[in-house]
């Protein structure tokens, strides 16, 4: 089971005329302490640029991997630039392509059983027609939701099973 899921959209600032905004979150229990899942989690964010071809297609921002390890402000994997990390809690990824600008914040929150809750939200906007049609291509037609469900469940399956 993969855990509570929620997405919406909405028009961007109530702007009914703005790019339409993306909201999306995976959650997940992990059998295994914060400090577990967060090398899990890094492991994770390190892949999410391959394959490597698909960043140049929609021209991401950032292609190639670059910057500290592990992972902290001002690294870069591609497809995304680390803007914050906060060990082992929070890790924001900020990206911006062609068709979008994105954010996708991994939460890690620590359990009664010494397990962990594992959640992935994303926040999107998909500027211009191109960017409605690339949002109906990867969002409305549930690649982004599989693809978020799978990161999650490849962690825990990395640290351990499902707590409660």
């Amino acid at each position: 089971m993969s855990g509570a899921s929620t997405s919406g959209s909405g028009a961007s600032g109530g702007n009914s005329s703005g790019p339409r905004r993306y909201r999306d979150v995976r959650a997940i229990p992990v059998g295994a302490p914060p400090e577990a899942v967060w090398r899990a989690v890094l492991d994770q964010v390190e892949v999410l640029g391959r394959p490597s071809w698909y960043v140049w297609l929609i021209g991401c921002r950032d292609r190639r991997a670059e910057g500290p390890r592990p992972l902290r402000p001002g690294s870069v994997v591609p497809g995304f630039r680390v803007t914050a990390a906060d060990p082992p809690a929070r890790l924001v990824l900020d990206g911006v392509h062609r068709f979008s600008v994105y954010t996708l914040t991994f939460l890690l929150l620590p359990d009664d059983d010494g397990g962990t809750r594992l959640e992935a939200h994303t926040d999107a906007t998909f500027p211009g027609v191109l960017g409605a049609v690339y949002r109906l291509l990867v969002i409305d037609s549930g690649i982004h939701k599989i693809a978020t469900r799978s990161i999650v469940t490849r962690v825990r399956r990395r640290t351990g099973p499902a707590t409660g």
